[in-house]
């Protein structure tokens, strides 16, 4: 008798999503609400795999021309077989603001006065795979949540037809791989659904989005008796099973997104002037279906940035300007589009925009071939640009020293980054916890403190 009992009970919350209206609506499990005010309801963070140089983006160092070829000096840089590379890139000031921007990022210097870049950026570690797991987990081990997936355990989702967090990459392989995106020890609901956006056709993207031999209703029906069945086997194994409840949930939203996912998805539904904005490459196509998920509530997209047979791009040992020159074009155009095509939509002041990568690059050269000189990887100070969900605009936050060596005035910690983010989201980082192993967890560990001072 408790046993039909319960399942009936549990039948309730089945019955309640397949008669529920599509369309955005609040996660019967969460609130929506953090614990302070929130200035931002989302994030889409572009990430640069392979790490950007801030020398050549956002951090401006003339000094590094007066003492070009010069070696820098500590124990630290025994392995610089070089000296000082200055940028070759003029750096202007744009917008009201007056904010310095290199020539690389004509896209982004128009929109200067929505820009918030924090220069004194720094991470533990300058090696790749560490350094990724820290900036999307707070870790150097594939071990813990990802910040998407904090996100999502504190405030849910605000559609319930498509998956509240939500992972892009236009190439299968990436660093690290899902551990950039896991939901660790957090329930497996919480994980992120990854798409690979090599094609952009909307069966590519979602393969079997669409059931050719039943339709919504049988699947209805289906969808019901598997419930049933599950719920009889969760009891025999004693209750509480997360991976079965997951799921369960994943075939629940598997159903629903065929209602609303193939809108969603399909972004040859814009105008053509639209796409043209953002690019035609995979990362501009995925930017613009960024903000298409943004839109109809999804709470976190990360969007990567990698190509065919190359997982970490922007990671330029050597050829460094030209291939700066050549991954900037793209990128900063489709970062500058989805902004100011956020902007126009009424959405920007509600979504937060991140853009940059798991580190910087050397000031200094680290090798010559055939006169291509490269920049190595360098932690100890890089640049971070973000724009909307509640930001001051037009602001440059911190500085590194003379030559961008190191973060001097307000250092900014990667677990000062996710505080931020999570703060702008309307969560207090240190009252977001998950009890596991005997100890509460959260995101920044026992770290990191909000930047107001880049808040409006």
């Amino acid at each position: 008798m408790l046993g039909r009992m319960a399942g009936g009970f549990g039948m309730l919350g089945l019955s309640g999503m397949l008669s529920r209206t599509p369309g955005i609506a609040a996660n019967p499990a969460n609130t929506g609400l953090g614990n302070i005010p929130a200035r931002a309801k989302r994030v889409i963070f572009l990430f640069l795999n392979g790490a950007p140089s801030h020398i050549d983006t956002f951090d401006p160092k003339p000094a590094l021309a007066e003492h070009e070829g010069q070696k820098p000096e500590g124990k630290l840089y025994k392995a610089a077989n070089a000296g000082y590379m200055p940028s070759p890139l003029e750096f202007s000031r744009y917008g009201d603001s007056g904010l310095q921007l290199s020539e690389s990022l004509p896209n982004l210097a128009r929109i200067a006065d929505d820009l918030c870049v924090i220069r004194s950026m720094h991470c533990d570690v300058p090696n790749h795979e560490p350094a990724l797991l820290q900036m999307h987990t707070g870790v150097l081990q594939p071990t813990r949540p990802s910040l998407g997936s904090w996100a999502l355990y504190g405030l849910g989702s605000e559609n319930e037809n498509l998956p509240g967090y939500v992972v892009l990459r236009p190439s299968p392989k990436t660093v690290v791989g899902p551990a950039l995106w896991s939901s660790g020890f957090l329930p497996a609901k919480y994980q992120a659904a990854s798409v690979i956006t090599r094609d952009m056709a909307v069966d590519k993207l979602l393969a079997n989005i669409s059931n050719g031999s039943s339709t919504l209703d049988e699947q209805k029906r289906q969808l019901k008796l598997l419930s049933q069945i599950n719920h009889a086997h969760q009891l025999r194994r004693g209750g509480e099973d997360t991976q079965l409840e997951a799921h369960i949930a994943t075939m629940e939203t598997a159903y629903r997104m065929q209602i609303e996912a193939t809108d969603a998805f399909d972004i040859s539904r814009e105008p053509v002037r639209t796409r043209e904005a953002y690019g035609s490459s995979r990362f501009a196509k995925s930017c613009l279906l960024a903000r298409r998920l943004a839109e109809r509530g999804v709470r976190f997209t990360t969007v990567y940035y990698t190509e065919d047979g190359d997982n970490q791009p922007w990671d330029s040992h050597n050829d460094h300007d030209r291939r700066h020159a050549m991954l900037c074009a793209d990128a900063e155009r489709a970062a500058a589009a989805l902004i100011s095509d956020l902007k126009r939509r009424g959405m920007l002041e509600e979504t937060l925009v991140v853009f940059g990568g798991e580190f910087g690059r050397t000031p200094y050269m680290q090798k010559q071939d055939k006169g291509k000189p490269g920049r190595d990887h360098h932690h100890t100070a890089f640049s971070m640009m973000l724009a909307g969900g509640g930001l001051k605009g037009g602001l440059a936050y911190g500085q590194s020293d003379e030559f961008g060596m190191h973060a001097v005035v307000d250092p900014v910690h990667v677990h000062d980054l996710h505080a931020t983010i999570l703060y702008l989201l309307g969560i207090d980082h240190e009252q977001l916890t998950y009890r596991y192993a005997g100890r509460d967890f959260r995101l920044t560990d026992v770290f990191g403190k909000v930047v107001h001072q880049v808040i409006a």
